[in-house]
């Protein structure tokens, strides 16, 4: 059978695209501020003796604890590595909760607004800039923490969180 005379069928039009030509990645110079947010890494995780399971390419997190069977703790997290004054607050929120324990504060809502008090506490301490961004992503988070709280049947708001409240919820004295 020669070329002309063989059947085609729909898979045969579809050509793959043409391959994306290679990028070459310039080398770029190291930051001086990035040996900083590297030793609050180290650090941190020596104090807390936390392992990162995940550097995430999203701006959100997670910290966890496992307990085995003989009753060993490993605690973890995930976040963004700190290379802005955002990532950084990200990841010492997620300390944060290691650093504060879990299940210390009730509800739970009340343990992300110690969370992120702790990190904005950290930042301070170790000579992170707090900028607009990172409160608008303090309140925007604690905002969401509360009315989930409150869909979930939240009684009582806690005192700390009143100022993340929806404005007919709050109380004024």
């Amino acid at each position: 059978m020669t070329p002309k005379t063989m059947m085609m069928s729909l898979w045969d039009l579809l050509v793959p695209p043409p391959p994306k030509p290679t990028q070459i990645k310039k080398p770029t110079k190291p930051r001086p501020i990035q040996a900083k947010y590297d030793a609050i890494v180290e650090q941190m995780k020596n104090t807390y003796g936390f392992r990162i399971r995940k550097w995430r390419t999203s701006m959100s997190g997670c910290a966890w604890e496992l307990t085995d069977k003989q009753g060993n703790v490993s605690r973890l997290v995930e976040s963004p590595y700190p290379k802005g004054p955002m990532s950084c607050a990200i990841f010492l929120h997620e300390v944060g909760h290691h650093a504060i324990g879990f299940h210390v504060y009730k509800p739970r809502c009340l343990e992300e607004y110690y969370a992120w008090a702790w990190s904005l506490e950290a930042m301070q301490s170790n000579g992170v800039r707090i900028t607009d961004g990172v409160l608008k992503r303090r309140d925007d988070s604690l905002q969401y923490a509360l009315a989930k709280a409150l869909r979930r049947g939240l009684k009582k708001i806690p005192d700390e969180l009143m100022p993340f409240a929806p404005l007919h919820l709050r109380i004024t004295v």
